[in-house]
């Protein structure tokens, strides 16, 4: 096993006071120290070794740690270094049996025991570097969040944003400096507002909602309503289908050719964090709605593509699975589809007219899979009485990808 040349201590508001006694060790031997002007400032009286601040951008830290590969380096870090902390960036590059990490108690931790919280019960979301909208795939009344500000303005944004939504009765606990001898904490009401906080500062978060707040449900089929659309886009009812057939699992890429709204890859990011889309669409004004509709859903990691397939194909990362709502003509696509998924991805595609139809069917006769036709009746006056009114009938079709692929 490789003798560790980088320790990254962790080190948080009560300074050397809170470092464990190898932790202290480390930092007084250490011969060259990088981190952040803070992290330097509360450590000073331990370091006798060259010290550098980390610097900005935050990826000129990162390098100058790896032009040092194979010597002696430390790095200090806030807290736990490994929970939304430096650790993560650089394990990215240097394997762990490279690395010795020391973590002290994150402000995570801090701020759950200073509200009674059982850690394991909250959400944690990051509005470091990521638009407030993050957000929105958590509130849901009676949820607890921890949500680690950017700077001083951020419970501000955050008080703003959830009124806006319909969360003004939402507790807001700001914590400042958590952990140190200059901790301060108070709640606010989020209708309230707030001003003056320290930029080290995080939030607990109580959710309670107003009657008419807007909510994004857990389930499959959100309401079209909730999208920006043109009319091109995915009904509810065959969405929820959809959504179903391709069966997302945690940390998938997933391809949506011919995104329309954008309202399956919207979906298929809501269904777990890790989850990504690529959306692959030749409008420009679709593609700026599909943008959209990512931020107001929460869902802001959503890539867009604008052009078409399969032109647009060889150059994306590969899927695990891909949905085509689009381009069915097109039997290329299937093709450099089915080339790019691994064996076990999953193929869905969608097709309203007789010629889509016909291209599902020829792709599951020489593939075999799965096809299914989906019919959904909508209640519609007629006159001064009401009757059932069919919408399109959609054929989908689903195949697991296998060996003899092509």
């Amino acid at each position: 096993m490789k003798t560790p040349w980088l320790s990254v201590i962790g080190i948080g508001e009560d300074g050397v006071e809170g470092l464990s006694s190898l932790a202290r060790q480390i930092v007084r031997q250490a011969e060259f120290v990088i981190g952040g002007e803070r992290h330097l400032e509360l450590a000073a009286s331990l370091i006798s070794g060259q010290a550098e601040p980390w610097g900005s951008p935050f990826s000129s830290g990162v390098r100058r740690v790896l032009e040092r590969r194979g010597q002696p380096v430390t790095v200090l870090a806030s807290g736990d270094p490994f929970c939304f902390g430096v650790g993560s960036t650089l394990a990215r590059h240097i394997p762990p049996e490279e690395m010795l990490c020391v973590p002290a108690p994150s402000s995570i931790s801090w701020a759950c025991g200073r509200l009674g919280w059982a850690e394991q019960d909250v959400r944690v979301v990051s509005l470091c570097g990521r638009p407030i909208e993050t957000l929105v795939p958590h509130l849901h009344r009676t949820m607890r969040l921890i949500v680690l500000s950017e700077d001083g303005s951020t419970p501000r944004k955050v008080s703003q944003f959830l009124t806006g939504r319909g969360f003004g009765p939402s507790r807001i606990h700001v914590m400042e400096r958590v952990g140190g001898l200059n901790e301060q904490s108070r709640v606010i009401v989020a209708s309230d507002g707030l001003e003056d906080v320290d930029p080290l500062n995080l939030m607990g978060i109580e959710i309670e909602a107003d009657p008419g707040a807007k909510m994004i449900p857990l389930s499959s089929g959100l309401e079209d309503d909730l999208f920006e659309h043109d009319g091109q886009i995915t009904k509810r009812e065959i969405r929820a289908v959809t959504l179903s057939t391709l069966a997302p699992h945690p940390g998938e890429l997933l391809w949506d050719i011919g995104g329309g709204a954008g309202s399956v890859a919207v979906e298929w990011m809501l269904h777990h964090p890790a989850n990504r889309a690529i959306v692959i669409e030749k409008n420009p004004l679709r593609a700026a709605r599909i943008a959209r509709n990512a931020l107001n859903l929460g869902v802001p990691g959503l890539k867009i593509v604008e052009g078409t397939a399969p032109d647009a194909l060889p150059e994306l990362e590969r899927p695990d699975v891909v949905f085509i709502g689009g381009g069915l003509a097109q039997v290329d696509i299937f093709t450099q589809a089915r080339a790019a998924l691994p064996v076990g991805g999953r193929l869905v595609a969608n097709a309203v007219t007789l010629e889509g139809e016909a291209v599902l069917s020829a792709q599951y006769t020489r593939y075999g899979g799965t096809l299914t036709r989906i019919g959904v009746e909508r209640l519609d006056a007629v006159g001064g009485l009401h009757a059932f009114r069919p919408a399109m009938r959609v054929t989908q079709y689903a195949t697991v990808i296998s060996e003899d692929r092509l």
